[in-house]
């Protein structure tokens, strides 16, 4: 099947099996911030923006997303920039293999109104797994984000 839609503003033109994972489509396409975790959308490591609703993306076939607006940390990097710098300066990333996923969700929290509240925070970020930091110094730089 013959799809097209838009990642980071670049527009695709594709000729894939309607039930390809979007997350192996966009891998290949080269956006390295999308990754896949546990391909059972547990983990939250293949996440990204599906029409301004943030989804993870190893739930989501090629057919689905014909004419829509994907978005990666890739494209996000303005609107990231001080959940990226705190991510780092909290000591918030380990290996890194969840920190874009993280990042991401830390944006969709913040744009949609979320409290500073750690209670809440910690709520928002059900879906997202890290095996290394132990949630803490994430919580720590998403609410210094929010500052």
């Amino acid at each position: 099947m013959e799809i097209n839609f838009t990642i980071n503003h670049k527009t695709y033109q594709l000729d894939v099996d309607a039930g390809t994972r979007v997350v192996d489509i966009v891998r290949e396409l080269g956006y390295t911030s999308v990754k896949e975790g546990c391909g059972e959308g547990e983990c939250g490591a293949c996440s990204l923006f599906f029409n301004n609703r943030l989804i993870n993306s190893c739930l989501l076939l090629a057919g689905q997303i014909d004419g829509a607006t994907l978005m990666t940390l890739e494209g996000l990097q303005k609107e990231t920039e001080t959940i990226r710098h705190n991510f780092a300066s909290k000591g918030a990333i380990q290996c890194g293999f969840c920190t874009s996923g993280f990042e991401l969700r830390a944006l969709d929290y913040i744009q949609n109104n979320g409290e500073q509240d750690e209670m809440k925070l910690k709520e928002a970020l059900d879906g997202n797994i890290c095996r290394c930091t132990g949630y803490q110094k994430i919580l720590d730089a998403i609410l210094a984000s929010m500052k």
